[in-house]
């Protein structure tokens, strides 16, 4: 069973010579523009062996010099794919960590002597109690001290790191506002290990990577910009495309205190290592005609035609020869022979992305549509990762395939119950008991007792602490009847309304347990049993939870099973994703494009709010302070500015998908 087919995704096939230049020549013509050597893998696990093999080199150098190899080593989710392959070396016998003194790059402050969070602990848990380093190699800060003995212990930390000749290899990840270990924006190139506030974009970065869902503390004891650069060798990792606006900033931007990884710009043996993901918005890899000649593709060729309309501030009807030669897109003029021609061409192509009929319009001509007209009606399976997904990320299109008579079914994959706060538990408890009290004259004792218990647990919860079984219980009945009043809101059935609990999520914390075949079969009974002519999909990958990745898996591993197995539904069947709250398909990508007006964004917009508890109180709102209809409507209304922009139809609001192929 193949449970990680999301990774294969490939939405524009990137020439092999863009990300893995055969030649030195090669190599200094496309990365031109950066200015730290990076280099660029098709897969996580690719960029993890490449680094691995660089630390198991110089462990071993080291052991044949009788010397000890120094590591300097963040936490969080971009080191530990390489933790896990330098863990699954030692268990192969292929490296022994005994001659490795490791120091922890950051720990968290203040800290009880037995808090969870602790930076140490996750390192250990993730890497140094699976291999065979010593317990006296191994060297943290302490964040438990008082704040008055922070500063001589950054002292003498510094001077420990000195006594044993320095740090041979840093290896860190890279947070989502430019962060090294916990050096914030504003932190300057000779800042040493010190205690610093942590940026509240960091902090939520940190709880997502502990798997908790409160906050970490506020501070940090680190290592500064200039313990970081006195190493002798440094690599910078990020995988998955959340990353990949810091890592163009990172890589080709100026070197500025405000994006503290910028300064590995001045060291002369840095290394970001990252893959085609994190890598797409490189010059490189998005724009790729501005530093070598490009094998011109429909989809490359709308990519840059696209830019160009952006740079030159025109539709794509009123480019003329003039623009492209100025901007670097001879080639284009050669290839169609004049700016009119290709823009016509992809003027038309974009113009067939835009359909008021996603399930397909019955008795019309379907060549230039991205639906078909028959069957029709059709039935329609919408995965929806949280109850709360569907119409967040497609309610318009829901509303459309609704009103246009197809048969439509929504599976919420998770009961979303971590995403509901505590308040609302007591909310409805206080109703429950009510009820039990106006109606039943308290003689319920199971509802008494339930109301006791939970009130008990929840005065005296504390920080970090897990929902008892029946709290999260309540909470995914919150979220299930949120999700039935918005399906009745758009007209669909609630027998047609599926909720999966799929296992994985069932954690009770935010890092989930594994996706197994259990999640797929579950997904794939009702793909069974509903045999649909059309599926849509969360292609949400860059959701930092990580949840709709995950549930995406779970549908595409079932899609592969059934395909295997030779299904006949599947023949007749198309797949597609949609994005939700957290970034937009790009326009050379978007195949359907479902618009919408006022009144129809208004009906969507109600939709949303019948999710209440996903409000002002939600527990997961991010970094982004607008709420998720904000969000929502903010992000169609930008696809149809930007279609407006080039010189299409002018809607209110559009909703974008990508179709997906099985592979």
């Amino acid at each position: 069973m193949r449970l990680h087919l999301s990774s294969e995704i490939v939405l524009n096939k990137i020439p092999e010579t863009f990300y893995a230049p055969k030649t030195a020549v090669e190599r200094s013509e496309i990365t031109r523009m950066e200015k730290v050597p990076t280099d660029i893998f098709p897969k996580v696990e690719e960029g993890a062996r490449s680094i691995a093999d660089a630390i198991c080199n110089e462990i071993k150098a080291k052991s044949q010099l009788g010397k000890y190899c120094v590591l300097g080593l963040g936490t969080g989710q971009s080191v530990t794919p390489i933790f896990q392959e330098l863990i699954q070396r030692y268990e192969k016998k292929e490296i022994s960590f005994k001659n490795v003194i490791v120091f922890n790059a950051y720990e968290y402050f203040p800290l009880k002597a037995d808090s969870q969070y602790s930076a140490i602990a996750q390192l250990r848990s993730r890497f140094l109690d699976h291999i065979d380093i010593p317990e006296q190699n191994i060297y943290t800060l302490d964040g438990t001290v008082s704040q008055d003995c922070v500063q001589e212990q950054c002292r003498l930390y510094e001077e420990r790191i000195q006594t044993f000749g320095g740090i041979d290899i840093m290896l860190l990840g890279i947070g989502r506002i430019g962060n090294i270990a916990t050096n914030e924006p504003g932190s300057t190139l000779s800042s040493p290990a010190r205690l610093i506030l942590i940026d509240a974009t960091s902090r939520q970065e940190m709880t997502m990577s502990f798997g908790l869902q409160d906050p970490v503390p506020p501070c940090s004891i680190t290592l500064g910009i200039s313990d970081i650069l006195a190493a002798r060798k440094i690599y910078l990792t990020a995988w998955g495309e959340e990353k990949a606006d810091i890592i163009k900033a990172t890589v080709e931007g100026q070197m500025s205190d405000a994006i503290p990884a910028s300064f590995l710009q001045t060291h002369n043996d840095a290394h970001v290592v990252i893959d085609l993901s994190a890598a797409g918005k490189l010059t490189r890899i998005i724009h790729p005609w501005l530093v070598a000649s490009c094998n011109w593709t429909d989809k490359l060729t709308r990519a840059a035609l696209t830019w160009l309309c952006q740079v030159t501030k025109k539709p794509i009807l009123k480019l003329t020869n003039k623009d492209y030669n100025e901007n670097g897109l001879s080639e284009l003029l050669a290839l169609y022979g004049s700016a009119y021609n290709a823009n016509i061409k992809i003027f038309n192509d974009l113009q067939h992305t835009i359909t008021g009929w996603p399930g397909g319009k019955p008795n019309a001509d379907d060549t230039y549509r991205p639906e078909r007209a028959k069957p029709f009606p059709k039935r329609v399976v919408v995965f929806s990762p949280h109850p709360d997904d569907d119409v967040i990320s497609m309610g318009g299109t829901i509303q459309r395939l609704v009103s246009q008579g197809h048969d439509l079914h929504v599976a919420y994959q998770t009961s979303g119950n971590i995403a509901v706060g505590d308040e609302e538990v007591t909310r409805f408890m206080h109703f429950v008991n009510g009820f039990n009290q106006l109606f039943m004259d308290s003689k319920d004792e199971v509802i008494k007792k339930m109301y006791q218990d939970i009130k008990a647990f929840l005065a005296t919860k504390k920080e970090g602490d897990m929902d008892t079984q029946a709290v999260r219980t309540i909470k995914g009945l919150i979220r299930r009847g949120e999700a039935r009043t918005a399906c009745t809101y758009n007209n669909i059935p609630l027998d047609h309304v599926h909720f999966l609990d799929l296992p994985f999520y069932e954690s009770g914390k935010i890092e989930k347990l594994p996706m197994t075949e259990k999640d797929v079969e579950i997904v794939r009974a009702l793909l069974q049993e509903v045999k649909p002519h059309e599926i849509f999909v969360a292609g949400d990958l860059a959701d930092p939870h990580g949840t709709h990745r995950k549930c995406t898996d779970a549908v595409f591993a079932a899609i592969d099973l059934e395909k295997e197995a030779g299904a006949e539904w599947l023949k007749d069947c198309r797949i597609w994703m949609y994005r939700g709250a957290w970034a937009e398909w790009e326009i050379e990508n978007i195949e359907m494009c479902v618009p919408m007006s006022p009144e129809e964004l208004r009906a969507k917009r109600n939709s949303i709010l019948k999710h209440s508890s996903q409000m002002e109180s939600a527990p997961f709102l991010g970094n982004d302070e607008r709420l998720f209809w904000q969000r929502a409507e903010d992000r169609n209304r930008g696809t149809a500015k930007l279609y407006d922009d080039l010189g299409l139809a002018c809607y209110e609001a559009m909703e974008a998908f990508v179709e997906y192929k099985p592979l």
